[in-house]
């Protein structure tokens, strides 16, 4: 073996004088965001075991308010099943993208069942839901269109547009009046598309989808709705914010994953068949991503089925978020006006936060903090999401946590 010096190994000792020469190794050991994540440990806990809305972490049951499993049906005997089912006649995976070797007729099925659903002619269903969401806005807008987008959508929206090369014109969160102010400004003649979310998931808000759709259609705005937090939560059955308004005929576009209301992991793109089409020709997400195994179809298949055969899951989701909502205006803390079972606390300032994330965390409630540039200045918040699943005990051991950690501020 050649050594080199300081009597080690020569490879190691080439390594150890070049390193901080590479600044990409030098940027990520002095990332200051990931020190921060790695010193206080708000993110990425693996929790060890979990029964419904129960979740086990370091050896102490704890109460899940921060799930996306809106209607509490990850746990329901009848999907568990049915991905059961899936994977024995299936196998666990198709290897390969629907384009190639990956489509299988479980697939045409799940799509077929979710277009009529929504009221669509089509849709797709891909690998991640922030793949399909991406998706639908990388697939149609490119360089010379103009995007109007709600400032407050989600980043996968974001990275579509940045992928897309249209030019972006953001206007006020929610708000009509700039959006008709800012399509008044810009080129009448380009091709335009409107990019908004039924229900944000960070704030809890509904869009002001009569009047944001209305001044679209006067523009000629091809409509983009990501409406991951909406589907299974508004609408008739849970179809959604466009069902919920009465307005499907303005949407051109419906997106949203599988991996909340569907209990299961994925992502869908539904609209008009040539719409769907054209996004199988040209969107690289659809083109060259895997195909969803056979279990998230099955499981999101049945999921489907049980929002249209069991209306109570939508009931008692609503019944909790009546009643939660209620113990956190009780105590006096800021909801952000949620209009949803998507409920931030507000504090503030992450030194406000962190605190109250922790007294929640040793009173037996986990939540997920989300700090500043996550969202506005200012605006630094508890996430929590209220689920069908949430027992009448434990809203209240929920009520005394918060109580506790409202004193502890």
């Amino acid at each position: 073996m050649e050594w080199g010096p300081f009597n080690v190994p020569a490879h190691m000792a080439l390594s150890f004088f070049t390193r901080d020469r590479k600044s990409l190794l030098a940027r990520c050991r002095d990332d200051y965001a990931t020190k921060m994540r790695l010193k206080y440990a708000p993110f990425y806990h693996a929790m060890e075991s979990q029964d419904g809305t129960t979740v086990r972490l370091d050896g102490k049951d704890l109460i899940m308010l921060s799930s996306n499993d809106y209607l509490g049906l990850s746990f329901h005997p009848r999907v568990i099943e049915a991905g059961r089912a899936a994977m024995l006649r299936w196998g666990t995976s198709t290897t390969g993208a629907r384009t190639s070797n990956g489509s299988r007729t479980y697939h045409l099925e799940l799509e077929k069942r979710l277009a009529a659903f929504l009221g669509r002619e089509a849709c797709h269903v891909s690998v991640a839901g922030y793949l399909a969401c991406l998706s639908s806005v990388a697939s149609f807008a490119q360089k010379g269109d103009v995007i109007l987008a709600d400032k407050n959508i989600h980043s996968c929206l974001w990275d579509g547009i940045r992928l897309s090369m249209a030019t972006v014109e953001r206007f006020s969160h929610n708000s009509p009046d700039d959006l008709r102010d800012v399509l008044n400004a810009i080129n009448s003649e380009a091709a335009k598309m409107l990019v908004i979310e039924g229900v944000y998931s960070m704030e809890g808000h509904i869009a002001r989808l009569p009047e944001l759709s209305e001044i679209a259609e006067e523009h000629g705005c091809f409509t983009v709705l990501d409406d991951a937090h909406g589907f299974g939560v508004l609408g008739r059955q849970g179809r959604g914010t466009a069902d919920h308004f009465g307005l499907n005929e303005r949407i051109d576009i419906i997106c949203g994953s599988l991996s909340k209301s569907l209990a299961s992991t994925g992502g869908f793109v539904a609209g008009s068949s040539e719409v769907i089409e054209y996004l199988r020709t040209n969107s690289k997400q659809t083109i060259f991503s895997a195909a969803i195994s056979p279990s998230q179809a099955a499981c999101a298949q049945a999921s489907l089925q049980i929002m249209q055969d069991e209306p109570e899951h939508l009931e008692r989701l609503w019944s909790n978020t009546r009643k939660y909502r209620a113990l956190l205006k009780s105590l006096g803390l800021d909801t952000w006006e949620s209009e949803t079972p998507a409920v931030p606390i507000v504090l503030g300032s992450k030194e406000r936060v962190y605190p109250f994330w922790k007294a929640l965390l040793e009173k037996g409630v986990f939540t997920v903090m989300s700090i500043a540039p996550a969202v506005p200045a200012g605006k630094d918040l508890i996430r929590t999401a209220i689920s069908a699943m949430h027992t009448d005990e434990q809203l209240e051991q929920i009520a005394e946590a918060m109580a506790y950690a409202v004193r502890k501020l």
